[in-house]
């Protein structure tokens, strides 16, 4: 259920990143295609995705110090 928990949470996440960049884009003048609008946010998708993992083995890694 983990894995299940972390697609969930990564899809979401991603469709999140999608919508908000639709509705946030156009304030600034920024034109891009729907094309390069999912790019855009699966590039960020993959970033948040890293900055977890290194975060979740770095406090792990500070709780087996502590111990």
């Amino acid at each position: 259920m983990s894995f299940v928990e972390s697609l969930t949470n990564v899809g979401i996440g991603y469709g999140v990143a999608v919508a908000t960049q639709l509705a946030v884009y156009p304030m600034f003048n920024f034109t891009v295609s729907i094309g390069e609008n999912l790019s855009i946010a699966l590039i960020f998708t993959c970033v948040s995705i890293i900055r977890s993992y290194v975060l979740r083995r770095t406090f792990e890694w500070l709780r087996i110090v502590k111990e």
